[in-house]
């Protein structure tokens, strides 16, 4: 193969991009159409191990690093740093078809277009899968691309354990995907993310294309609130340590931190448990996570500072003891403007309604960019809705993203030539 003189009119194949889609939507498809592949689960490797035949059949050559990032390479014409492209296969426990896979089978899709059509690219292109982008097993979450990017170490990553004591470490090797390679030993010349948008905004003002300029930072927190065990029949109110009654105006007070701060703002409390959680014993303690997010890190340290003064000023009333720590923090991420302008141009060349945003959600990008010019394209999602089994985006954005990852790809390419 040789590089022609000009870039041809290169279309992606949007039926085969929406069967892949629907196949590997069958590898952990739940009752209500979603999906719950957990990261390291039997599932993940039975959706690694087709991903690694689909590459394989491209002629690409496939390597796996210690933590499980793998990582499909095709040849450019000249010795250079590959153009990364990818996103995750992991899925929430009541995930979508969408989230993460979408980047992933838009770059596969992306691969089988240059393959067809004999084309080569100037420089590589590398499609990855990285390891535990959710965070829903084991915390925290976008931890492989972490360990890549010299966040966390690796022995930092095989030490997280999920909530049942099975360690990342222990479960890479049971299914097989501890690789040899050194986790950041490979260049990066530039990541493109394909995603879904995981937010209305898109969908709301009719664009099709999401030009990502940064990631908003995010901090989680676990909490565990220490009353007293007491019969719920036989304790007067006055003398009720209830942990439970605790953790619930937390929750109220996170909601209140988050509004304080609008219009940018989130603050979620999305797990809890109650213990001994009998119907009629007073609960003597509670489990409780805490997500906040902002695109301004100062305004994220008021939020983090403002949540420790209300533990104080909420628990201690009340008689209660807590423990409390930030398990993750991710600072708040801007784009590369060289491939943003490559996004611009490709949605323009399609002829897409775009818009330029910031990402609400994490992404495996937000750790790159730490390593390598990065930048995200979004499609819309019916109603905002992820991270849930109702997620759904169309044929026709999925066709649409997958194009200008495609057009976004060679115009940065094209820098290369000569």
């Amino acid at each position: 193969m040789s590089a022609p003189a000009a870039i041809p009119n290169l279309q992606i194949e949007p039926q085969r991009l929406w069967d892949s889609l629907m196949a590997t939507a069958k590898i952990g498809a739940t009752a209500k159409g979603g999906i719950k592949r957990l990261t390291l689960s039997d599932e993940d490797k039975r959706v690694r191990d087709w991903f690694r035949s689909q590459c394989e059949a491209l002629g690409c050559t496939l390597g796996v690093d210690e933590v499980g990032n793998m990582f499909a390479t095709r040849a450019g014409r000249l010795d250079l740093p590959p153009i990364c492209i990818g996103s995750h296969l992991d899925t929430q426990p009541t995930g979508g078809k969408f989230d993460g896979v979408l980047g992933v089978l838009g770059g596969l899709e992306l691969l089988r277009t240059l393959h067809a059509s004999e084309y080569q690219t100037n420089a590589p292109i590398m499609l990855v899968n990285w390891t535990n982008e959710e965070g829903s097993r084991f915390s925290p979450a976008m931890l492989a691309s972490g360990v890549f990017a010299g966040v966390f170490t690796p022995d930092y990553a095989f030490t997280r354990e999920d909530r049942d004591g099975h360690s990342f470490g222990d479960e890479l090797k049971r299914i097989g995907y501890r690789g040899d390679e050194k986790p950041g030993a490979r260049q990066i010349g530039a990541m493109f993310e394909l995603h879904i948008e995981q937010g209305p905004i898109l969908e709301a003002e009719g664009k099709m294309i999401g030009i990502v300029t940064g990631v908003q930072g995010i901090r989680w927190f676990e909490v565990t609130v220490a009353g007293q065990d007491a019969h719920t029949g036989a304790t007067p109110m006055r003398l009720r340590k209830n942990a439970l009654l605790g953790a619930a105006r937390m929750i109220d007070a996170v909601d209140e931190i988050a509004l304080a701060h609008a219009p940018d703002a989130v603050g979620t409390v999305g797990l809890i448990e109650n213990h001994p959680n009998s119907r009629n014993v007073v609960p003597g303690e509670v489990f409780f996570c805490v997500d906040f997010r902002h695109p301004e890190d100062p305004v994220l340290d008021a939020m983090e500072d403002e949540f420790r003064a209300a533990l104080r000023g909420v628990l201690e009333p009340l008689k209660l003891t807590f423990e409390e720590k930030r398990i993750w923090n991710s600072p708040a991420v801007k784009f590369a403007p060289e491939l943003i302008e490559c996004v611009e141009a490709g949605a323009r060349k399609c002829g897409y309604r775009s818009r330029k945003m910031v990402s609400g959600a994490g992404h495996d990008a937000a750790y790159i960019a730490r390593v390598a010019p990065t930048t995200m394209i979004f499609v819309p999602c019916a109603g905002g809705r992820s991270h849930n089994e109702l997620e759904s985006t169309s044929f026709d954005e999925c066709g649409a993203g997958a194009q200008v990852l495609l057009e976004a790809v060679l115009e940065y390419d094209k820098r290369f030539a000569g």
